[in-house]
C-alpha cells in the first residue's frame, strides 16, 4: 500500500513547536506524537485531588530466528562487579571542577571545564569486526551497517574488567536521522536500501575497549571477542507470563515466544549481576495500523510513517492479518549479557509494555530485587516491578531469571498541600516544598491480574490501559527512573509537558505544579521503612528546572537560585562515588536557549540542590547516557543527533572530527556523527596515553599472538579540546535547516502535514 513521496506525512509539528525545539526532532524521535490526540484519555485522579495528612519530608525483518544462541549466563562464570557503582564503590568524589558557563544553542562545539579534555571512543560507522568495511557515508548498505557502530547513541555504560585495563562499552542506538545519514533524494531513489540500512543502524552495540594504564582514556577494539551488534534481525527470546500469549503470535512466529529484533532503545541500566537492561521506547512510529482502541492508546498511526518501513518490510503493516500483533512485540524491557556474544537477548514481559525510557534495578537488604521504569510520554506513569525470587550474590545464572516473574505496580502520588496553594506558576506552597506521599497500585500480584476484566497477558501487553483503570497519577514525561545505589532513594527525570494545565488536559497538581511545564522537574522519593517492596513512599520535587535569572518559578532544593547553573529538560540520571546526582538534558534549547548539557547536583546538607554544569554538547545534539567514574576523573556521555536539523550536503555540525571537506584526513569526515565521548582530566606534567585502535587479530612473525593497531582510520585518540574551530563553527551556524525551503500544505484531517518535493 505504497504512498507517493509527495503525499507522505512529514514534519506535522512545523509551525507548532515553541521556542527552538526542532519539528524534525519531533518527527524522527517520536513520530510527532504531540500532534496526535493525547493517548491518555483516562479520567484518573490527580495528585491534588486527595489531600493527605502532612507527612515527614525526606524520610525508587520477516527474518529467520534460527541461530547458535544460548539463553543464560556463560557456564561457570563468576559474577563480576560489573555495574559502574559496584566497580568503583563508594567514597569521596575526587572529580573537582569549576562549572562551565551555559553555551549558546548555535555553537557547534563540545565544551568541558578547564583542566579537562575530551576524545571520542567510537563514532557512528566505525567498524567493529575484522570483515567490517571502513565507513563510507556515500555508499552505505545494510550489510556494512550491521557490522559497524550504530547511529544515535543513547544509553551508555563503560564496564571495566577486574584488571581495569580492558572492558566493554555498551550503547543503545535509539533512532536514525536519514536527512544527515544519506544524500538528498536517496530515499526516493533506493527506498529499500535506505530503510534496511536504517534498520541495521538501530538496536545496540557491545564493543570491547582497552587502555594502557588504569586511569587513562580508552580505545575501542576492532575484532574484540565480545563485540556484537544487536539489530532488528537479532533473535530475541520472550519470557514471563505473556510469553506464548495469543496477543504476541504472528505468522512468522506462531509460538509468540520469539521476536526478530529490538528498536528505539532509549535508556537502560546495568544490573548487579552484570547484564544490561534496555528500554524500547517510541516503537509506534514505524508501524501502520488499523486504529484499534489499544493501538490508539499506544499512539500507533493509521497513516504511512515518514520512514516508510511498512513499504519494505511487511511485518510493520499491522493491517495485514498475519501481522496484526507485531506492534505488541515491541515496547518491552530487554536484557542482554555483554560478556557472552552468543547468548540470546530476552524481552521481559513481567515488566509490562509501554514506552520504556529504561529500567534500573535495586537490591533490598533482604535480597528482594526491584526494577523502576518510566513511560516517556506526556501524562503517563511511573512503574515498579518486584521480583518473586531473591538475589543470590555471585550466582549469575540464577539472577538472570529474577526479572521473569514478580509483581507489577504503578504509582499514585498525593500532595499534602491544599489545592489552592498549587498556583501553576511555580510558587511554593505554605510548607515550603512540593511534596507528599505515594502508593504503589498493584497491576499483577502473585501471578494474578488485579484488573477487572483483564487477564494477566492483557495487563502486560496493554499495561497503559491497566494503569488507567487503577487511577495512576498522570506525570510530565517520566523518563529515567533510577535508585541511588548509596541511599536507595529514587530519582525521576520528568522532562517537560507543555500541555499541562491547558484546557482539555490534566490540570496542575503538587507533583506536576507548573502550567505549560517546558523545563521539567526532578522527583525524589523514598520507599517507606527503607523496604524496596513497600507499597507506600514519600516524595518531593528536588528541582523545578529553568533559568532562575529569567524565571522566578524555579526551585533548587532550597539552594540559593543565584548560585546554580540553569538547567532545562532533565532526561537521564547517574550517580558518582559520593552519591551525587548527575543529570543529562534533552531539549534545553527549546526553552532556555542553551545547548544540552551534563550537570552535577548535590543531594545532602548545604549542597542539596546545587546544580553545576560540567559539559555541553554541540548544536542540535542531545546529551545521553552519563557515566561517572570519578575516582579516575573520568566522565562519559553519548552525543546523540548532532546537527540534526541539517542535511547530508549542508551539515549543521562537524562533531566529532571537526574538519572541513578540503582538510579531512584519513578516517576523518566532514559531517556529524553520533559518538561516545570520554572526558578526562589533564595532568600538568604529562599528556594522556592512548594505545590507538587495537585488534584481537594476531600479527605475524614477532607479533604473533599480540594485539596490533588497526591503523589510522579510527578516532585519532588524542585530546580534542579546541578542535572545533572558527571555520567549522561559522559554517555550521550558517547552514540551512533541511526543511527551511520546503513548502507545506494542510492535508486535512488529524493535523497531518504533507510535503511536496523541495523547492530547490
Amino acid at each position: 500500500m505504497t504512498q507517493t513521496p509527495e503525499r507522505r506525512k512529514l514534519l506535522p509539528m512545523l509551525g507548532h513547536v515553541k521556542g527552538k525545539r526542532s519539528p524534525l526532532t519531533c518527527e524522527l524521535k517520536c513520530g510527532s506524537q504531540c500532534m496526535n490526540p493525547d493517548c491518555n484519555q483516562s479520567g484518573n485522579e490527580y495528585a491534588h485531588d486527595i489531600i493527605s495528612a502532612a507527612v515527614s519530608r525526606r524520610s525508587a525483518l520477516g527474518l529467520g530466528l534460527a541461530g547458535a544462541l544460548t539463553v543464560g549466563a556463560v557456564a561457570g562464570a563468576a559474577e563480576p562487579a560489573n555495574a559502574s557503582y559496584a566497580y568503583w564503590g563508594k567514597g569521596r568524589s575526587r572529580l573537582d571542577f569549576t562549572p562551565i558557563k551555559p553555551v549558546g544553542m548555535t555553537v557547534d562545539d563540545f565544551n568541558v571545564p578547564e583542566n579537562y579534555d575530551w576524545s571520542p571512543i567510537i563514532r557512528w560507522g566505525d567498524p567493529l569486526f575484522y570483515d567490517a568495511p571502513e565507513f563510507d557515508p556515500k555508499n552505505q548498505t545494510p550489510e556494512s551497517q550491521s557490522k559497524q557502530f550504530g547511529f544515535n547513541a543513547d544509553y551508555l555504560d563503560i564496564i571495566p574488567d577486574p584488571n581495569g585495563l580492558t572492558g566493554v562499552l555498551v550503547n543503545n542506538h535509539e533512532y536514525t536521522n536519514e536527512n544527515t545519514m544519506f544524500p538528498t533524494g536517496e530515499q526516493e531513489k533506493n527506498l529499500a536500501n535506505v530503510v534496511r540500512t536504517a534498520m541495521a543502524a538501530h538496536g545496540m552495540s557491545v564493543v570491547e575497549i582497552t587502555r594502557t594504564k588504569v586511569g587513562e582514556p580508552w580505545s575501542y577494539v576492532r575484532g574484540g571477542a565480545r563485540n556484537r551488534r544487536i539489530t532488528l534481525s537479532t533473535p530475541f527470546v520472550v519470557d514471563g507470563p505473556a510469553a506464548g500469549s495469543d496477543l504476541l503470535k504472528t505468522q512468522d512466529d506462531p509460538t509468540g515466544k520469539r521476536v526478530a529484533g529490538t528498536q528505539n532503545n532509549c535508556s537502560g541500566g546495568v544490573t548487579p549481576w552484570g547484564t544490561v537492561l534496555s528500554g524500547e521506547e517510541n516503537v509506534h512510529q514505524y508501524f501502520i495500523t488499523s486504529g484499534t482502541s489499544e493501538e490508539k492508546r499506544y499512539g500507533f498511526p493509521t497513516t504511512m510513517p515518514s520512514r516508510r518501513w511498512p513499504e519494505v518490510e511487511k511485518r510493520f503493516d499491522a493491517r495485514i492479518e498475519g501481522y496484526k500483533n507485531e506492534p505488541n512485540r515491541f515496547g518491552w524491557i530487554v536484557e542482554i549479557d555483554p560478556q557472552n556474544p552468543n547468548s540470546a537477548p530476552v524481552k521481559h514481559t513481567s515488566l509490562g509494555r509501554f514506552k520504556h525510557e529504561g529500567a534500573n534495578v535495586h537490591v533490598g537488604d533482604d535480597g528482594t530485587v526491584v526494577a523502576y521504569s518510566g513511560d516517556d510520554e506526556k501524562f503517563e506513569y511511573i512503574y515498579k516491578f518486584v521480583s518473586s525470587r531473591k538475589y543470590k550474590e555471585g550466582d549469575k545464572r540464577h539472577n538472570m531469571k529474577l526479572l521473569s516473574e514478580g509483581d507489577l505496580y504503578v504509582a499514585k502520588l498525593t500532595g499534602n498541600s491544599p489545592k489552592g496553594q498549587i498556583t501553576g506558576d511555580g510558587t511554593l506552597p505554605a510548607d515550603g516544598e512540593f511534596d507528599g506521599s505515594g502508593e504503589w497500585l498493584p497491576l499483577i500480584k502473585g501471578g494474578k491480574s488485579m484488573i477487572k476484566d483483564m487477564a494477566v497477558d492483557e495487563v502486560l501487553v496493554y499495561t497503559r490501559l491497566a494503569a488507567d483503570k487503577v487511577g495512576a497519577t498522570k506525570m510530565d514525561r517520566p523518563e529515567d527512573v533510577e535508585p541511588n545505589p548509596h541511599t536507595g532513594k529514587v530519582y525521576v527525570a520528568l522532562t517537560n509537558n507543555s500541555d499541562r494545565g491547558k484546557p482539555g488536559f490534566a490540570p496542575v497538581d503538587e507533583a506536576n505544579p507548573r502550567t505549560g511545564n517546558r523545563d521539567g522537574y526532578v522527583l525524589e522519593f523514598t520507599e517507606r521503612h527503607g523496604r524496596v517492596n513497600s507499597t507506600r513512599f514519600n516524595w518531593n520535587l528536588l528541582l523545578v528546572c529553568g533559568d532562575p535569572t529569567k524565571d522566578s518559578g524555579t526551585y533548587f532544593g532550597g539552594y540559593p537560585k543565584e548560585k546554580v547553573s540553569p538547567i532545562s529538560c532533565p532526561d537521564n540520571v547517574a550517580f558518582d562515588r559520593a552519591g551525587n546526582l548527575w543529570i543529562s538534558t534533552d531539549g534545553a534549547p527549546s526553552k532556555i536557549g542553551y545547548n544540552d548539557a551534563l550537570f552535577k547536583v548535590g543531594l545532602t546538607g548545604s549542597e542539596r540542590g546545587r546544580v553545576q554544569q560540567f559539559l555541553s554538547v554541540p548544536q542540535d545534539a542531545e546529551t545521553c547516557g552519563p557515566v561517572v567514574h570519578d575516582n579516575e576523573d573520568m566522565v562519559y556521555v553519548a552525543v546523540q543527533h548532532p546537527g540534526e536539523d541539517g542535511s547530508f550536503e549542508e551539515p549543521r555540525s562537524y562533531f566529532p572530527d571537526y574538519v572541513l571537506p578540503t582538510r579531512a584526513g584519513e578516517g576523518e569526515f566532514s559531517m556529524p556523527r553520533p559518538a561516545v565521548v570520554q572526558v578526562f582530566k589533564l595532568e600538568r606534567d604529562k599528556d594522556p596515553e592512548f594505545p590507538g585502535g587495537v585488534s584481537d587479530k594476531p600479527g605475524k612473525g614477532h607479533g604473533r599472538g599480540k594485539r596490533r593497531k588497526n591503523g589510522p582510520k579510527g578516532p585519532k585518540y588524542r585530546g580534542y579540546r579546541g578542535k572545533s574551530n572558527p571555520d567549522t563553527r561559522n559554517r555550521a551556524r550558517r547552514a540551512r535547516r533541511s526543511y527551511e525551503d520546503w513548502s507545506f500544505q494542510d492535508s486535512g484531517g488529524e493535523g497531518n502535514i504533507t510535503r511536496p518535493l523541495p523547492k530547490r
